[in-house]
């Protein structure tokens, strides 16, 4: 990985659709690193970098692949570095432009017959692509190994946000030996802290008391969700970004093992985030409709209407209830079809 882009003259650094904290930070401290090895990569990604981030990026300016800055960037990349995913499908409008070009990936969620990346990084026991990052960086045979502070902080962000804090079960000892080095390094987490979650704004407040308010608990099984419209994000004014973290509000609920979130897009499909807090795999429901992601932690667009997707994927998760024991009482004649509910 570190030949490929020592090799690159053009790199570009992307991620997937509606970045979060793991794939903007771990593209800022690649970005910032590549910069010390005397390499200037571009970032260039499917959706705009997200506003909670941007305090990350120093002097570094990230396109949207619709921009004419980011298209030009495409065209001459002679590496494109996609971080966090290594499905085509999560790349959006980017993807079309990485066909004839060299892909390197570094992702931490398990790898799916469509992934792509040759070289790559792959490790699912990572607890955030952030880790694969300081290692690539970080490690006493990387060139000039060590970390800046705005890298510590960039990396920092993308290991708080995807381990929920600390609290998820993807957080391991090493991740809290990896984030003691970042404070070694100058990352300040009252800061850090006051970035990312101490600053709400009237947008996200309003779009949180709209998905609360949408919160449904099934009566019979250990299922919670909530659902967006389209009208929503209009008269809130709120943007993608004001999503983190709404559906662990569904996920909260004592009792429930499985919780979802229902967004409509404008294009009248529908984008499903799902979680669990106990044995049942997030992850495999996710990708019976064309998803992927972590065991406690996955997604899917869905082309389909809202209604439809959602009676779909909850059909789908009281099904995963059933074959993990969670759940009503089986039927006597056993019709595993029964699970699904109306």
């Amino acid at each position: 990985m570190r030949s490929a882009i020592e090799a690159a003259r053009h790199p570009v650094l992307t991620t997937h659709i509606n970045a979060d904290g793991d794939g903007a930070g771990s593209e800022v401290a690649l970005a910032l690193y590549m910069e010390r090895q005397g390499v200037k990569p571009a970032i260039v990604n499917p959706t705009p970098f997200p506003e909670t981030f941007k305090f990350l990026l120093q002097h570094l300016t990230p396109w949207s692949c619709k921009a004419e800055e980011g298209r030009r960037a495409l065209e001459r990349a002679d590496l494109i570095v996609v971080l966090d995913t290594s499905e085509p499908s999560r790349l959006g409008d980017v993807y079309p432009a990485t066909r004839g070009r060299r892909i390197a990936v570094i992702d931490h969620h398990p790898s799916t017959p469509q992934s792509i990346g040759d070289p790559a990084i792959r490790d699912a026991s990572a607890c955030a692509t952030g880790e694969l990052i300081y290692d690539l960086i970080a490690k006493p045979d990387a060139p000039n190994a060590s970390v800046s502070r705005p890298e510590a902080e960039a990396l920092y962000v993308a290991i708080v946000t995807d381990t929920g804090s600390f609290r998820f079960a993807n957080t391991t000892s090493r991740t809290h030996e990896i984030c003691a080095n970042l404070l070694r390094a100058g990352v300040d987490p009252q800061e850090m802290y006051r970035q990312l979650y101490g600053q709400v704004t009237d947008e996200r407040l309003e779009l949180l008391r709209r998905a609360l308010s949408s919160l449904e608990r099934d009566p019979e099984w250990p299922l919670a969700s909530i659902t967006l419209r389209r009208q929503d994000f209009q008269e809130s004014r709120a943007a993608s970004a004001d999503l983190e973290g709404i559906v662990e509000h569904a996920r909260q609920l004592r009792g429930v093992e499985i919780a979802a979130l229902f967004r409509e897009l404008p294009d009248k499909s529908t984008k499903v985030s799902l979680r669990s807090n106990g044995e049942a795999d997030v992850a495999a429901i996710a990708r019976e409709h064309g998803g992927g992601g972590h065991t406690k932690a996955a997604g899917v667009h869905i082309k389909g209407p809202l209604e439809a997707s959602r009676a779909e994927v909850l059909a789908s998760a009281r099904l995963a209830l059933r074959k993990k024991g969670l759940g009503p009482t089986p039927p006597p004649n056993g019709d595993p079809e029964a699970a699904r509910g109306p």
